[in-house]
């Protein structure tokens, strides 16, 4: 079977959930027993999202190979379980770049370089360089941003020449447009679709399949009026009603029928009857937790969720394990002090501190540690919280006055978090961090050894600073324990204080890697921790 690509692209509005109605036709589609995998096309200038601010792009997503990624990718692996890479996220501004690099080489032969073809022909080699490669049966491209932007149009266009140039019957092209509910009116109104799609129509591209996003349910005429004006068979237009769980999607899509008009619109061929038991259990336990437990967020990006997408979404998982949910407390790190963090933190059964660059709130994330410390309220340091953990550590248990980052202090006596060797002279911010997976060696009868249950691991990073090992000596003589480091360079991964309940801090990004069907063990232990806690306060 020839490789399939599928097109989805937005309109009348952004946040519709392009990237989860994608992800889960993709696991409707794998499901089924087919290989597939998700690219995302954005179209932004930037390289990649990884000096992008978390308030203008949320989480930076952050693959096994370094790749710094858009969140949507996060979606992707979670609902697939399987593992993205760099291709799987493609920029206006990654596109350019190798463009005019090979202009520079004279790789055109001196022709003038343009958007058409050169650009667009750009971007086809990068959605058929997935499709090429053999492994995969399905390739489903999100285009970012909504039709009719500037910046989305050599996409549309390099879509519109990839139905001829792999033919029509390996291209699929899905819509994903809004269907309003005007409640004064009491109507369901049609005509922002129509435009959307007689705008997608001008720019060469029929959609096959409309995904129409409403409020309320799509009766027999409504959907026979989108498909009338559209140009699409009326069982070509799918309702997707707003879910209480981004995780309930694919079923939801599998009542409306989703999969099944893109498997006979594209003649596939299944390679098994659809098994979604895992999936069915999963979102059930979701739905249907037996109790409840409060953990707070302690972070300086909490006023923009997704900043903190993968977090959240590694406690659902967690939480499911449990047959509980995870009520997440948002706390502005720069609103805790010594003096309100009791007030602040109060009736809280977890503390998570989270990652985050830059020394804007740090006094209150040290706060939060303290706090938990002192309490023996499970915590959990992510990257930054991790570093936070340590700092406080030393200043708090080890007596050393002034202890701190570099990063935040290049003066400090005791500099017990610092720039890595390999980082202290690099000048370009883009992609230069220690990125991606690496190894980690655990130490054995540790709460971490105990979650993993192995003693060899690798997790994914995106840092530049680490614990200064000249320093470590006198942390682990205070009693910080130092419960997995990097075997081929001794970089601290991991950290603990035994005598409380549940103290780590890790180095890495533990959230990257937790899916539906492998929830991460760190998440699943803290949450049992909280739960632990909850029942005896």
């Amino acid at each position: 079977m020839s490789t399939k690509y599928i097109f989805v692209t937005g309109g009348v509005t952004s946040s519709l959930g392009k990237g989860i109605i994608c992800a889960s036709l993709g696991r409707l589609l794998s499901a089924r027993g087919l290989r597939v995998t998700i690219q995302k096309l954005d179209p932004y200038i930037n390289v990649d999202p990884g000096t992008m601010n978390p308030y203008e792009h949320g989480e930076v997503y952050v693959t096994d190979a370094g790749a710094e990624t858009a969140l949507d990718l996060g979606h992707y692996e979670r609902f697939l379980d399987l593992p993205t890479s760099q291709p799987n996220n493609v920029t206006t501004g990654r596109s350019y770049y190798d463009v005019i690099m090979k202009e520079r080489k004279v790789a055109y032969l001196g022709k003038t370089i343009q958007v058409v073809p050169h650009i667009t022909d750009e971007i086809k080699s990068r959605v058929r360089a997935l499709g090429e490669t053999g492994h995969y049966d399905v390739v489903i491209v999100e285009v970012g941003g909504t039709v009719g932007d500037i910046e989305g149009l050599p996409y549309i266009e390099a879509m519109r020449q990839m139905r001829y140039d792999v033919g029509r019957k390996n291209t699929l092209s899905i819509h994903l447009t809004l269907v309003p509910y005007l409640k004064a009116a009491g109507e369901v109104k049609t005509k922002p679709t129509q435009h959307s799609v007689k705008m997608l129509q001008e720019s060469g591209l029929q959609p096959d399949i409309l995904v129409c996003r409403a409020e309320v349910p799509l009766e027999a005429s409504i959907r026979k009026k989108i498909a009338q004006f559209c140009n699409v068979e009326v069982e070509d237009v799918i309702a997707s009603l707003d879910a209480k769980s981004i995780y309930e999607v694919p079923l939801l899509m599998l009542d409306e029928g989703l999969d099944a008009r893109v498997i006979e619109k594209l003649d596939i061929k299944v390679k098994s009857d659809l098994n979604l038991d895992v999936w069915r259990k999963f979102v059930k336990s979701v739905r249907n937790p037996s109790k409840n437990v409060k953990i707070a967020l302690v972070g300086k990006y909490v006023e923009h969720h997704d900043a903190y997408m993968s977090i959240v979404e590694a406690f659902i998982h967690a939480g499911a394990v449990n047959d509980c949910c995870v009520e997440i407390d948002w706390v502005q790190s720069d609103d805790l002090t010594e003096e309100n963090v009791g007030q602040k933190l109060n009736g809280i059964s977890g503390i998570l501190v989270a990652p985050g660059f830059g020394g804007r709130g740090i006094d209150g994330k040290l706060a939060a540690v303290t706090y938990a410390r002192t309490n023996n309220i499970p915590f959990f340091g992510i990257c930054l919280g991790m570093q936070c953990a340590v700092i406080e550590f030393a200043r708090n248990v080890c007596g050393l006055e002034g202890a701190n980052s570099a990063e935040f202090d290049a003066k400090t006596e005791f500099p017990v978090i610092d720039i890595m060797a390999e980082q202290k002279n690099i000048k370009n911010m883009g992609g230069t961090m220690r990125l991606g997976k690496y190894d980690c060696k655990l130490i054995p009868g540790t709460k971490s050894s105990a979650a993993y249950g192995s003693d060899l691991i690798s997790e994914r990073h995106r840092h530049r600073y680490e614990l200064n090992n000249d320093l470590r000596k006198q942390l682990e003589d205070c009693g910080l324990q130092v419960a997995g480091t990097n075997p081929d360079r001794e970089l601290v991964e991991i950290v603990e204080i035994p005598e409380n309940r549940w103290f780590v801090g890790v180095q890495f990004h533990p959230e990257l890697k937790s899916t539906v069907r492998n929830p991460h063990p760190l998440f699943v232990g803290f949450v049992e921790a909280a739960l632990d806690y909850q029942a005896e306060s």
